[in-house]
């Protein structure tokens, strides 16, 4: 089976997948698998004299356990008591994507940034959903409006990197990516489980996504990296390989001799 995943062994959290926010950049990001089985509950309900903020926490344990659908019923009942937080319709948000009702998670986002016009973690999370359905210019939007508000959120590029690819605009993408990386170089390490890639119609953008990254990572000096991408631009047939040689972002590489045993060996393209 071929991979698909983005990353060779970088053991982290999000694909280049989109990075969930919930209060403050500081959050770290919600990176648990969607739970897409019908979900069951194995909490208490929540008790109607509970104050909302011990509804929250409540919720807040639940979603740790990965106990999304018991979560969302603490989320509900601290939203009754209190409609007017942003955080709470966020939370619940989050909460819905990962029970993979997006329809339903996008609504939260959106009455948490009626709530709040400047939460930044809302816009951040609608992109999210739009970018899962795919509607990848509404992503953009969403994301450059949190960038808007929180220009020095790692994540918010990363996501926003992650849909121009998908869109194939793979220059803005590497864009994105590296202003990433300049505010968290971890960044990419962090969010590369799952991969654009899956999201990419055929071979040769998957190879021309290949090739970009590596110019992103030579350019970084991340020269282990990027000889890692530039051999699976390679075997996913990437067109016009020869531009390693003229493109300046690998002048450094162009230097180390695996770079040469690399481009010596004759790789064949490993078909779908």
């Amino acid at each position: 089976m071929r991979r698909t995943l983005l990353f060779w062994a970088l053991a982290a959290a999000v694909p280049l997948s989109p990075v969930l926010a919930e209060q403050s950049p500081s959050t770290p990001p919600s990176s648990e698998p969607l739970q897409v089985s019908p979900p069951i509950r194995r909490a208490e309900p929540p008790a109607a004299s509970a104050s909302v903020q011990s509804l929250e926490e409540r919720g807040d344990e639940l979603r740790a356990e990965k106990l999304y659908a018991d979560a969302l019923d603490y989320y509900r009942a601290a939203i009754k008591k209190k409609r007017d937080s942003a955080t709470l319709h966020n939370k619940a948000g989050i909460a819905e994507l990962q029970l993979n009702r997006l329809a339903e998670s996008a609504k939260d986002f959106q009455r948490a940034i009626k709530i709040d016009s400047h939460n930044a973690v809302a816009y951040n999370n609608l992109g999210v959903v739009f970018y899962k359905i795919r509607k990848y210019n509404k992503a953009v939007k969403e994301y450059q409006k949190a960038l808007q508000l929180l220009p020095d959120e790692a994540s918010y590029y990363s996501n926003l990197g992650a849909a121009y690819f998908s869109q194939k605009e793979f220059e803005k993408a590497v864009e994105a990516y590296n202003q990433a990386v300049q505010l968290d170089p971890d960044i990419l390490d962090r969010t590369a489980r799952n991969g654009v890639q899956a999201q990419m119609s055929s071979p040769e953008d998957r190879a021309h996504y290949d090739y970009v990254m590596a110019k992103l990572y030579a350019k970084l000096g991340a020269s282990d990296k990027s000889l890692l991408f530039l051999r699976r631009a390679m075997e996913d047939g990437y067109k016009k390989i020869d531009d390693v040689y003229k493109d300046d972002e690998f002048a450094t590489l162009r230097k180390d001799p695996r770079f040469t045993e690399l481009m010596n060996t004759k790789l064949v393209a490993i078909p779908e």
